[in-house]
């Protein structure tokens, strides 16, 4: 494969790439996803809809509306000023942070506009964890909520390059960008320049820098959304993940902008405030998480959902007595998407009427999947193996940190247990490093969750094995109850012997430890591996 011309001043991205017999396989497959070496994402996004659609609402708030044209507008005016005030070339890094809201999505716009690459930080994260990623990133410049400066200051990030946004400073970022010309022709950029540094910690804790290019941000509109999702015009999105989380770049900014929709922007998105939203603007397209669909089940009485049209869940598996009780109580079948950073966005999902309750779906048009066993050899279907994914984006670690680990014989493994049936539908059963050997029996700690998740007095579970000297391991449940519910040995023995009226018993939790909650990284990932650490 061979890379085009890069317009970057600043090689920094394209020096740090890994090297190319390391990237997985590409596929170019659907016609749409044919794309000029020339590309700036940015003009395809929102500069074609300002001819005769400019004046249609693209960002939506509690306390504004901003038209294409006004967004435009802004976006211009910010790589104004960081061109012109801040002296950013192409390929210089900028590092934005802040909650969702229409200015920040006007940053990373004007970002990419004048050939620099976003760094979108999850506005939780702490000065430690900002240091961390503005070292590995060799970030210039930073945009930054005025209200999120403290730990970004104190992350030891040169004061001089820090720009604050919406406060009243008098270098704020919005008065700046008032005095500046609101047109700015969009940097030449080549269709694989990275426009994108999205840091990933997984479930280790340990952060990954992916490498996204500006075809892959049209990419995963031209598969996930155009084809699945399928998306109209006069849609309204809105959404929990933060615009740092690339589930929520795509489903809050790429999708809706592509085909010149709407996107209502919260800064609170818990599962009272979105179902207050959909009712209140009526919202057709919500994304959230699978623990926010179950938390919003005791709070759907009395609701109007009736602009609610598709519902997408991703970040962890949906179990399917959530993906049950929500159908019932509201008849929207939430679409399932299994994605990842290091593929960008969603490449296995269904949708509609080719949903079936308990698969996560089948390859998304565009991706290819396989079930490989440890040597890279494919599965039958109904063998449970590593699911292996390639197609129009995929992984690329800057500097090429940990490449090998996710990227054998040109193919992505995501590091899922995954198990195919012969209709093409992907069944989910574990992480590789979730699965438990407890006496010589395979236990995937979903199951054993999704068995949990039915009995009325479970509010959330985390499975894991823990080390015994008879069995090697057993299951153990990490049990957040449901409120009124006591916890003790009585509540343990009764889950235990309801999982063992559900599924083999041999599968049952041998340990139960209740908690109040469960851990969670800023995009609401379970941490299993924190349940798994000694004491």
């Amino acid at each position: 494969m061979q890379l085009a011309p890069s317009a970057h001043v600043d090689t920094f991205t394209r020096d740090h790439l890994p090297p190319l017999e390391t990237w997985p396989e590409l596929l170019f497959t659907l016609p749409e996803l044919s794309y000029p070496q020339q590309l700036n994402c940015v003009e395809f996004l929102l500069d074609r809809h300002l001819p005769g659609r400019g004046g249609r609402r693209c960002l939506v708030t509690d306390q504004e509306t901003w038209t294409y044209a006004e967004l435009a507008a802004r976006v211009a005016q910010v790589a104004n000023v960081l061109v012109r005030d801040l002296s950013l070339v192409p390929g210089n890094r900028v590092l934005l942070r802040g909650p969702n809201h229409p200015w920040l999505v006007a940053c990373w716009l004007g970002v990419l506009k004048a050939g620099g690459v976003a760094v979108t930080t999850m506005p939780l994260l702490r000065s430690r964890e900002l240091h961390e990623i503005v070292e590995m990133a060799e970030v210039q410049l930073a945009l930054c909520d005025a209200g999120y400066l403290d730990d970004l200051v104190a992350s030891g990030f040169d004061q001089r390059r820090i720009v604050p946004y919406g406060g009243s400073e008098p270098d704020d970022l919005l008065r700046r960008a008032a005095i500046q010309p609101s047109t700015f022709a969009s940097v030449a950029t080549a269709a694989d320049d990275v426009c994108l540094l999205a840091f990933t910690s997984g479930t280790t804790g340990r952060p990954k820098a992916t490498m996204h290019f500006h075809r892959d941000i049209l990419a995963i509109a031209d598969t996930f959304s155009r084809r699945v999702l399928r998306p109209r015009p006069d849609d309204l999105f809105a959404g929990s993940p933060p615009l740092a989380f690339t589930y929520g770049l795509g489903g809050l900014l790429v999708f809706p902008l592509h085909v010149g929709a709407a996107t209502l922007l919260l800064e609170r998105a818990g599962p009272d405030e979105l179902l207050e939203a959909v009712a209140r603007h009526r919202v057709t397209t919500l994304f959230t998480a699978p623990t926010a669909y179950r938390a919003m089940l005791a709070s759907l009485e009395g609701t109007n959902l009736a602009s609610l049209r598709d519902c997408v869940s991703a970040g962890e598996t949906l179990p399917e007595p959530t993906w049950t009780a929500f159908h019932e109580a509201t008849g929207i079948g939430i679409v399932d998407g299994l994605g990842s950073t290091e593929l960008l966005h969603i490449f296995i999902s269904a949708a509609g009427a080719e949903i079936r309750p308990g698969a996560t779906g089948r390859a998304v048009p565009g991706y290819v999947a396989e079930i490989q066993d440890p040597s890279g050899s494919p599965l039958p279907d109904g063998s449970p193996g590593l699911l292996a994914v390639k197609g129009p984006t995929g992984c690329r670690y800057l500097r090429g940190d940990r490449q090998e680990t996710y990227v054998r014989n040109r193919w992505n493994l995501t590091g899922d247990i995954y198990v195919r049936d012969p209709d093409g539908y992907f069944h989910y059963q574990a992480r590789a490093d979730d699965m438990i050997i407890s006496a010589g029996y395979n236990i995937a700690g979903p199951e054993v969750e999704q068995a949990l998740l039915r009995h009325p007095a479970v509010a959330e579970t985390a499975v894991v094995g823990a080390p015994d000297a008879e069995r090697g391991q057993i299951v153990k449940a990490f049990v957040v109850l449901r409120p009124n519910v006591a916890p003790g040995p009585a509540t343990a023995r009764e889950l235990q012997d309801f999982v063992k009226s559900q599924i083999a018993p041999y599968k049952y939790p041998r340990a139960v430890e209740f908690v109040a909650e469960l851990p969670r990284t800023a995009t609401g990932k379970l941490q299993r591996f924190r349940l798994r650490e000694p004491g």
